[in-house]
């Protein structure tokens, strides 16, 4: 005979189920109506939540830095620019004081000029010393410098003081080594004072930067015999002196240099010395 199942009632269904929540009750596992998150889940909820705040915070560092960053160079760019500024307002300031003293050393020298033109030359000399102290130490004024000393060197040619004249001549030729007018008066001044061989290089040089000054060549044609002269006179005092130095020594022996005789060369002009009794 065949067995119809029947189909659960919904009463059944209902009876059955406070049995399944005795299971769950049994087994552990209680539900208040809603569902929650396991232990598990809560701790990975609370690592998340810290680390999202860690990584808020290390972006809200990240950016202060940055701007942190950005004001320092802003800052460094700007104190750049006030240092350059600073820069061209000190050198404009300088080259401003620079042309105001070259102007005062110019009217010095001027002055100097007129006076010189006057036969004044202790007055000249004092105005062509103010304009060299006056003018910067540079070299667009060293022309005038220059200038101011060979000046000077006129002025002490004037009074006769040729020592001074061949100083100042030097000091003008130092700034300007092609200086004509320096080299002939220094050349003039060392004639003065029998210095023949100076005064000569000097005219030689003349001649060497300006082939057509008739007059510096002439005066070094005229100026070699007495050059030649002044050396032969010097080789006489200085063997007049060795005599008498010899003299000292030998007599201790009973000699002199009498003893012994200066034989000039005639092809060298060189000396050499022969004994005899």
């Amino acid at each position: 005979m065949a067995v119809i199942e029947e189909e659960p009632s919904a009463e059944t269904d209902l009876k059955s189920q406070p049995n399944s929540t005795a299971a769950a009750a049994a087994a552990g596992y209680t539900s208040d109506g809603y569902e929650t998150a396991s232990d598990t889940e809560l701790n990975d909820a609370v690592l998340e939540s810290d680390n999202h705040r860690h990584n808020s915070n290390d972006n809200d560092a990240v950016n202060k830095d940055n701007v942190g960053s950005s004001e320092n160079g802003d800052d460094e760019v700007s104190r750049e620019v006030k240092e350059e500024e600073q820069q061209e307002k000190t050198e404009a300031v300088d080259a401003e004081a620079n042309e105001k003293a070259i102007a005062r050393a110019n009217d010095a020298k001027l002055e100097g000029n007129s006076l010189f033109k006057d036969g004044l030359y202790e007055e000249a000399l004092s105005k062509y010393e103010f304009a060299i102290q006056t003018v910067p130490n540079d070299p667009l004024s060293s022309e005038l410098q220059s200038i101011c000393h060979a000046n000077r060197a006129a002025c002490y040619s004037k009074l006769g003081k040729y020592e001074e004249t061949v100083k100042e001549c030097t000091k003008a030729l130092e700034l300007n080594p092609t200086y004509l007018k320096a080299l002939l008066r220094r050349a003039e001044a060392r004639e003065k004072l029998e210095q023949y061989d100076e005064s000569i290089a000097d005219l030689t040089k003349i001649v060497e930067l300006d082939p057509s000054n008739d007059q510096a060549r002439r005066s070094v044609i005229r100026l070699k015999p007495l050059a030649d002269e002044k050396r032969e006179k010097m080789k006489e005092e200085m063997m007049g002196k060795l005599k008498e130095m010899g003299n000292s020594i030998l007599g201790r022996f009973g000699m002199s240099v009498d003893n012994f005789k200066a034989v000039k060369d005639p092809n060298t002009g060189s000396y050499s010395v022969q004994f005899q009794r």
